[in-house]
């Protein structure tokens, strides 16, 4: 029973099965991060963000502080102040380059995201580059001891996924 109770939880949040995990990695210092394609969404405020009608799929990076960590940040606590730059691009080299921003849903609480309309046909095959690097805006002080023992925030990382196909995640509707 309590299973079911669970499922209907869920359910009720509109988690989708729909959602397609591009790739999982771990970058310094103890982040775990999570690409994923995921069905389109209507994204607040409206006129800031791509409008669910004109969007194709909904690109998302989940970065938390990993499972012991040796600063012994709470495990699963949202990593914040991230430029996360993302280069999609279709087999007939027809490309889209988005910034990812902070969202915030009831399934992946904060996390990295943006509506996107793909480059080319939804059935066509894709590869997606994701750039990871410290935001380059004042707004992250970091104290003596962290730039001591670590120095900057974080180190630039580049990942390079190919021969993806988002057609199941576009054809899909969360509501």
């Amino acid at each position: 029973m309590r299973y079911l109770c669970i499922f209907f939880l869920i359910s009720s949040f509109g988690l989708s099965a729909e959602e397609m995990i591009i790739g999982k990695e771990k970058i310094l210092p103890g982040i775990d991060i999570t690409f994923e394609a995921a069905p389109k969404d209507k994204i607040y405020p409206e006129g800031v963000y791509l409008e669910e009608s004109k969007t194709d799929i909904h690109i998302e990076m989940l970065a938390t502080w990993s499972e012991g960590n040796k600063f012994n940040f709470p495990a699963g606590g949202f990593v914040p102040y991230m430029d996360v730059q993302v280069t999609i691009k279709n087999v007939n080299g027809d490309e889209k380059k988005v910034v990812l921003s902070p969202h915030i849903n009831l399934i992946d609480s904060l996390h990295y995201a943006q509506n996107v309309r793909l480059p080319g046909k939804i059935e066509d095959t894709y590869e997606i580059t994701f750039l990871i690097k410290q935001s380059e805006s004042d707004e992250l002080g970091i104290h003596y001891d962290w730039h001591n023992k670590v120095g900057s925030y974080i180190p630039s990382f580049s990942f390079l996924y190919k021969d993806l196909s988002f057609e199941k995640v576009a054809l899909t509707e969360r509501r």
